[in-house]
C-alpha cells in the first residue's frame, strides 16, 4: 500500500476521532441547557423570580453546543442537504460532489467565517467584554471565541471529508458504513 494513502487515512481517522470526542463530549451539555432552561422557567412562573445571569447562562450553553458541534454534524452528514440527483449518483460521484463541496465551499466560507470574524473577537476581547445588563454573565469575549472555534473544527473536519472523499474516488477507500447516521430530508 503506498505510504501516501497510510499517511492520508491515519490523519482522516486521527480528525474523525478528535471531532467524535469533541461532538459527544458537547452533546452531554444538552442535558445542563434542559436544567438551566427548566429552573429559568421554574423560577419565573412559580416563585415570581428571575435571573439575568441564569438566563444568559442558557445562551452560553447553547452557543457553546451549537458551534462546537458542527463539525461532529458534518461528520455524521447531518447538515441540510437538497440531493435531488445526488442519491441516484454511484459513490465515486457522490464522492466527487463531496470532495469538490468541501473544497470549493465548506472550506472558503469556513476561513472567510474565520477571517471576517477575527476583528469581531479579537475587539472584544480588547475591552474585555461583559453583557450589558445589570447583573449579566462577564467575560462575553469567550462566547464570541467560539466563532473561531467553529471555523477551525470546520475546517479541520472538512479536509477530513475532502481526504476521505479522495480516497474514495481514487478507488483507495469504499465508503464508510455509517453515512446516513443522521435522517435527511430530501427534497
Amino acid at each position: 500500500m503506498n505510504t501516501c494513502v497510510r499517511l492520508t487515512r491515519r490523519l482522516v481517522k486521527g480528525i474523525d476521532h478528535f471531532t467524535e470526542k469533541t461532538g459527544r463530549t458537547v452533546a452531554w451539555l444538552n442535558l445542563l441547557l434542559m436544567l438551566v432552561v427548566c429552573t429559568v422557567v421554574l423560577l419565573r412562573y412559580l416563585f415570581n423570580q428571575g435571573s439575568i445571569a441564569l438566563q444568559e447562562s442558557a445562551t452560553w450553553i447553547h452557543t457553546i453546543i451549537f458551534l462546537s458541534a458542527c463539525a461532529w454534524t458534518l461528520k455524521h452528514n447531518g447538515h441540510v442537504r437538497v440531493d435531488i440527483f445526488y442519491r441516484r449518483f454511484s459513490t465515486r460521484r457522490q464522492a466527487l460532489v463531496n470532495a469538490l463541496g468541501s473544497l470549493f465551499l465548506l472550506l472558503p466560507v469556513c476561513g472567510l467565517i474565520g477571517v471576517m470574524s477575527w476583528e469581531y473577537v479579537s475587539q472584544s476581547w480588547a475591552i474585555r467584554e461583559s453583557s450589558q445588563e445589570a447583573g449579566g454573565l462577564p467575560a462575553l469575549y469567550l462566547m464570541k471565541s467560539l466563532i473561531l472555534v467553529l471555523a477551525a473544527t470546520l475546517i479541520i473536519q472538512g479536509m477530513a471529508e475532502a481526504l476521505r472523499n479522495l480516497l474514495i474516488i481514487t478507488g483507495h477507500d469504499a465508503p464508510p458504513p455509517d453515512t446516513e447516521t443522521l435522517p435527511r430530508e430530501a427534497a
